[in-house]
């Protein structure tokens, strides 16, 4: 099994933008129409991810370690 690793998006600017918005969310991903204990930054989709790329909001990124 491939081990992958959570990283901030290398484009700070996206993810200082993401950033304000999740704080201004409650710590909630901005995507998200729930909040709950699933869409809590990074979000349960995203931490379960199987596969390298950005979550939906493009905060973070999942890369191979």
């Amino acid at each position: 099994m491939d081990n992958l690793k959570i990283i901030p998006n290398p484009d700070t600017d996206k993810y200082a933008d993401v950033t304000v918005s999740v704080f201004n969310n409650g710590g909630f991903c901005p995507c998200a129409i729930e909040k709950n204990d699933e869409t809590k930054c990074p979000c349960k989709e995203f931490r379960e991810q199987k596969t390298e790329g950005f979550c939906t909001c493009g905060r973070f990124k999942k890369v191979r370690i």
